[in-house]
């Protein structure tokens, strides 16, 4: 097997970096990449994640800090540069926020090449403020995390008419720079989800209940790795409103904000294992409007947005037909066409294939 070449390589690996990720599982970078001194003891399938959390806050390629065919290599002036960056930042955060990456490329970059240190000056007339949403009556209590929850579930169709609805198959487009491509999504209560995507070859991205995978057809599949396997099994959950709680036992309120115009009450969730989330619900609707789940990397979190629109009920129960995932380095949207529910389907649609994906 040819050796993995490092995409940057850094100096020495602050402690507070190391703690971060002294309890992953995965085993450490050092041996799989060429020229890694710094993030050494990072596990290797987070050098990756972090290569382009440092490419996308600068808004750069891997040819920006790398010699191409020898990505090894200390040719380049910024991959040095990077290295004395990494080291500082961790520094910040292990001395003034208990090692959390609080400061990161990202806090000066703004996806510029060089730090962003002077403010802007106003290149066109102001745009016109939108209209601040309404306050909530004097003397009205916020809503508690289970009236937000109870609230959600009932817009859904409530909790046993969702409990009636155990599969569901789905058929529609993906909509990305002006194409669009046939797809089929199928799911599974309680957590088990395959997405194809019908191109030149069938592609798919599945969680089997306990990992993920993805893979074309033709070739041989591959595991997520311990991270897009949290991501993937969040997407999955057949019944997300009934059991948040079980997923995140301390999930907290947050402060309303506006999505579209429309203003959300806000729920916050962490727990082991699990990517970090908020959740926006629309206050007059109760509905699911926006999750945001946040991906740790060694150097900082790396957000995916999904925005849940076109709401239709089926069988008594509400889906979004139209979802639209955003990345700092792209998005696509899901505009489905058709649903049916409770369909029978074999756990084995879900699972890994041994060999070559069919």
């Amino acid at each position: 097997m040819t050796t993995r070449i490092l995409i940057v390589a850094v100096l020495a690996l602050p402690v507070a970096t190391q703690t971060l990720w002294a309890q992953h599982d995965a085993a450490p970078a050092a041996p799989a990449y060429k020229n890694l001194t710094v993030l050494k003891d990072v596990p290797a399938d987070q050098i990756g994640p972090a290569m382009q959390f440092m490419a996308t806050s600068l808004g750069v390629e891997c040819a920006f800090c790398h010699t191409p065919g020898k990505m090894e290599a200390d040719d380049k002036g910024a991959k040095k540069t990077a290295r004395e960056m990494i080291t500082m930042t961790a520094a910040i955060n292990k001395e003034h926020f208990g090692g959390r990456p609080q400061i990161t490329c990202n806090s000066c970059h703004r996806g510029s090449e060089r730090p962003v240190a002077i403010p802007g000056v106003m290149e066109a007339d102001a745009a016109p403020k939108p209209p601040a949403p309404a306050a909530p009556a004097a003397g009205a209590a916020a809503p508690t995390v289970d009236q937000i929850l109870e609230k959600y579930v009932s817009a859904l169709g409530g909790t046993d008419a969702l409990k009636k609805v155990t599969t569901r198959q789905m058929t529609g487009k993906i909509l990305t720079g002006g194409s669009e491509t046939p797809v089929d999504v199928t799911t599974k209560a309680p957590n088990m989800r395959v997405t194809v995507t019908h191109s030149n070859s069938d592609s798919f991205t599945a969680f089997d209940g306990k990992a993920g995978w993805m893979g074309n057809t033709g070739r041989p599949a591959r595991s997520m790795s311990e991270s897009e396997s949290a991501s993937s099994s969040l997407d999955a959950e057949f019944h997300l409103g009934l059991r948040l709680k079980e997923l995140y036992p301390q999930i907290r309120r947050g402060r309303p904000e506006t999505v579209a115009g429309v203003l959300c009450d806000t729920l916050n969730g962490t727990a082991p294992g699990k990517p970090a989330i908020r959740l926006y619900f629309d206050r007059g609707t109760g509905l699911l409007v926006r999750m945001v789940r946040y991906a740790e990397t060694p150097l900082g979190r790396m957000p995916t947005q999904i925005d849940y629109s076109d709401y239709r009920e089926t069988d008594g129960v509400k889906t979004p037909f139209r979802w639209t995932l955003s990345r700092p380095n792209g998005r696509f949207t899901i505009q489905i066409s058709s649903l049916k529910n409770n369909t029978p389907i074999d756990d084995a649609k879900f699972a890994k294939p041994a060999g070559d994906v069919k």
